[in-house]
């Protein structure tokens, strides 16, 4: 049973690895796609309507990255709570 419980921690291990390295990507091109919208919005504040209209799209690209960090965040939380359960269950 220890073997066992030891294996599936391993995976659980490994699959929060991955995720975490996920998360941080998607983080990190969430911070490229913020710096963009800020341009974007300053061009809009003084320019016409392709300013603002890209305006509009790099603030949907922020807010479909923010989202998807939060999904990884999520997901890596779960593993990690069932990770310290299975931790519990093996001392």
């Amino acid at each position: 049973m220890t073997g066992r419980l030891e294996r599936r921690l391993l995976r659980l291990n490994d699959r929060i690895a991955a995720l975490e390295r996920q998360e941080h990507l998607a983080f990190e091109e969430l911070n490229m796609h913020r710096h963009l919208d800020d341009d974007a919005q300053r061009d809009a504040a003084v320019g016409g309507p392709v300013e603002r209209a890209d305006s509009r799209d790099t603030a949907a690209d922020v807010s479909r990255f923010e989202k998807v960090v939060a999904g990884l965040a999520t997901k890596r939380n779960k593993l990690v709570e069932k990770r310290d359960q299975l931790t519990a269950r093996l001392r």
